[in-house]
Formats: structure tokens, C-alpha cells, sequence
């Protein structure tokens, strides 16, 4: 018979990790496990069985746990599994940025928060108890919010939400490994057009992203403008505060338009959004687009275009 077979290794040590529990998934209606070993003092593992269609080995140490996908054909002896120790400190874990998007319509408001969390370290950050990302979370919500992440690498998942002391405070359960992992967060509040909105900001960000979509008018103190973004034409300021008060009028043009599904789907790829961002108000196709062009080589050329010549002495200095 046919096995899968290889080795754990910590991240943070370099060396092979025994007691690791290394889980065989087949994916066909969802994950079935199949078998479940540990690995031995060496950190070497043996599943006797054969790998038939797609396959996913899932590996837990120290409470997180770590997946490898088996596409078919793919090798399936001598695989190296990473994992990290963990610990409930952020430690090399940060929110690089930090984009929230507003979408007005009629008497409601769909806010859509982007966190893009990295992590230089050699340590998971994992707090099941408290939470690791912290959010606002608008006593007009309710609650009632919808979260899905991705670790690094991986496939976006639904997450849960765990009320902090604070007021209006939430954290994810969710582990930061090594590398980037993105939370998105999803949440509707009633709106009166151009009347003041506020909101904090807890998650101690490098840079956050307030987001006019196309069609909106955003206004408030402490914003500085970085123009509008070519592709999505949606209007971007930088927070230069832990809390803001805007006020909005218009609506977003994709609204005002009101495309078919159909053809939303087919210029944005319904696949893809329908994976990464939860279509609860209507506006996945142009959150998706946001998203990723907020990331893109463009959005960099146009932040520092529009910095002075102070801010871009004192960004190369630091």
C-alpha cells in the first residue's frame, strides 16, 4: 500500500518536532478525516494509506494547527511539514495595513474592514481565550459581524468573534503564523446620508485606509488624501488618528447602475469573490477589486507620488 510520509520540523528551532499530531483529510464533501498519526522523536511520520483525488495533510503543535494541500500526482513521501511554537504575545505579528470601506445606501451602511497582518517572527501568536486581532466593532452593528480569514497560504475560512472587556471591542480567534495572513470583516450600520460617523481604531496599524467607493463623497478632520486609485476609482485617505468622524453623501456607482449578477460576477471573477469576501451586502465584486488593487505596484506609485518632499526624507531616513 501506497503511504504518506515525511518529517515535522519547527520553524523556530530548525529541528524536528516530535509529539506533532499530523491528520490525512480526504476533500470531498468537506474534510473527512481518514487517519491521524504523531510524530515520533525524530519528527518522522508514516501514514499507510493511498492518496486517491485531492488530499489535505493538517498538522497541529502547540495549538495551532498547520495544512498542506495534496494536489493528485503531487509527492507524497519525504514531505517536510513546518510548524511554530506558539504563544498568546503578538510578538513579530503587526498590522501592516489597515483598509476600511465605506458603502452607503439608502438608510444603511455596509462597512468593509481589510487587515493585512505580518508576521517577521518564529512564533504563531494564539490567544483562543481572548482573541488575537483586536477591531471596533460599532454599537449599531449589534454584534452582529462576519469575519473570514486566510493564513498564509491559505484558503479563507470563516473565524469567530470574541468579546473583549472593552466596550465595542472584539478579537478574532484566529492564529497569526509566520508570514501574512488577512482578516476580513464585514459588518452593516444605519446611516443617514451626510450625517457624522465615528469610529476607533484598536489594532495599533502602520497605516490605515479610509475608502470613498466611486460615487461617494467622504469628508472629515485628520485625513490625509492620497487621490483616487485608477482601477476601482475609489478615493483614498490615509487615518492619520486612532479614531475618526466622517460624514458621506452619494451612493456607489456600482449601486446607482445596478449591474446584473450575472455580468458583476463575469468582470470580477465570481470564483474568487465569492471565496474571499462574503457577499452579505451586495458589493463583493467591487470590495474584491479594492483589495487587490490596494495591494498592487500602482497604489504604491501613487501614494508616494503625492507625498512632499518632507514625508519622503523622512521615510527613506527611517
Amino acid at each position: 500500500m501506497a503511504a504518506v510520509s515525511g518529517t515535522v520540523v519547527n520553524g523556530a528551532t530548525g529541528k524536528p518536532q516530535a509529539g506533532a499530531t499530523v491528520g490525512f483529510y480526504k476533500l470531498a464533501n468537506g474534510l473527512e478525516l481518514v487517519e491521524q498519526v504523531k510524530s515520533d522523536a525524530r519528527g518522522d511520520f508514516i501514514i499507510n494509506r493511498n492518496p486517491e483525488g485531492q488530499s489535505l495533510i493538517r498538522t497541529t503543535f502547540d495549538g495551532v494547527a498547520y495544512n498542506h494541500a495534496l494536489p493528485p500526482g503531487s509527492p507524497t513521501t519525504q514531505i517536510t511539514l513546518e510548524v511554530f511554537n506558539s504563544s498568546k504575545r503578538p510578538g513579530g505579528a503587526k498590522v501592516a495595513k489597515h483598509m476600511i470601506l465605506f458603502q452607503p445606501s439608502g438608510g444603511e451602511m455596509a462597512v468593509n474592514e481589510t487587515f493585512l497582518l505580518d508576521n517577521d517572527g518564529k512564533t504563531a501568536w494564539n490567544d483562543p481565550a481572548s482573541g488575537t486581532l483586536r477591531f471596533y466593532l460599532p454599537a449599531a452593528a449589534k454584534g452582529k459581524a462576519e469575519v473570514n480569514a486566510t493564513a498564509p497560504e491559505g484558503m479563507p475560512i470563516r473565524a469567530a468573534l470574541l468579546k473583549s472587556p472593552a466596550p465595542d471591542v472584539f478579537g478574532v480567534d484566529f492564529p497569526i503564523r509566520p508570514g501574512e495572513t488577512r482578516i476580513d470583516l464585514s459588518y452593516a450600520v444605519p446611516y443617514t446620508e451626510g450625517e457624522p460617523y465615528q469610529g476607533k481604531i484598536v489594532s495599533r496599524d502602520e497605516t490605515t485606509y479610509l475608502i470613498a467607493p466611486d460615487g461617494v463623497t467622504l469628508t472629515g478632520d485628520n485625513l490625509s488624501d492620497k487621490g483616487v486609485e485608477p482601477r476601482t476609482r475609489t478615493h483614498i485617505y490615509v487615518l492619520t488618528a486612532a479614531a475618526y468622524k466622517i460624514a458621506l453623501t452619494g451612493a456607489p456607482a456600482a449601486a446607482r447602475e445596478s449591474p446584473s449578477e450575472d455580468s458583476a460576477a463575469a468582470s470580477d471573477g465570481a470564483p474568487q469573490v465569492e471565496e474571499i469576501m462574503p457577499r452579505v451586502f451586495g458589493q463583493a465584486p467591487l470590495i474584491l477589486g479594492f483589495a487587490l488593487a490596494i495591494l498592487a505596484l500602482g497604489f504604491a506609485i501613487l501614494y508616494r507620488a503625492s507625498e512632499s518632499p518632507k514625508e519622503t526624507n523622512e521615510r527613506r531616513r527611517g
